[in-house]
């Protein structure tokens, strides 16, 4: 598909739009002190969260997290130590990493709820084998 100039500047002309409307990052850097990644936008404000709790950053060193680009739309900070994206938009949502990651990430929260109960029910059950084995069904 060929685009015209005229379609091709329009396009950047929303683009330019959209950007100047949306927070972008202006600045980003690592608080060893406090274990924060901070990032302040086009907005005044400044949003921090702990590295463990991104996607690609959950097990980084300090050392490792010292040197954070800001890609050139302000919508992506980039961890070149690390490789690892943190995406802006869904930063903001509340988002640090895929779905899939996030529910395996509140897996381990609910997974490692401890209670009498089922520190017992757990106890019972070793006594017994452990779980059953699930069999698959012949196809």
């Amino acid at each position: 598909m060929k685009v015209s100039k005229d379609e091709f500047e329009a396009a950047n002309a929303r683009a330019t739009a959209r950007l100047r409307k949306a927070p972008c990052a202006m600045k980003a850097h690592y608080e060893r002190k406090r274990d924060r990644v901070v990032i302040g936008l086009n907005t005044g404000i400044e949003v921090a969260f702990r590295p463990r709790d991104a996607q690609g950053l959950e097990h980084a060193k300090p050392d490792q997290l010292d040197r954070i680009e800001i890609s050139p739309s302000g919508l992506g900070i980039h961890f070149p130590k690390l490789d690892a994206d943190i995406y802006l938009p869904a930063l903001l949502e509340g988002f640090l990493g895929s779905k899939r990651w996030i529910a395996a990430e509140h897996g381990k929260i609910g997974g490692g709820v401890s209670t009498r109960a089922k520190a017992a029910a757990a106890r019972r059950n070793g006594k017994l084998g452990g779980r059953p084995r699930k069999v698959k069904e012949p196809a």
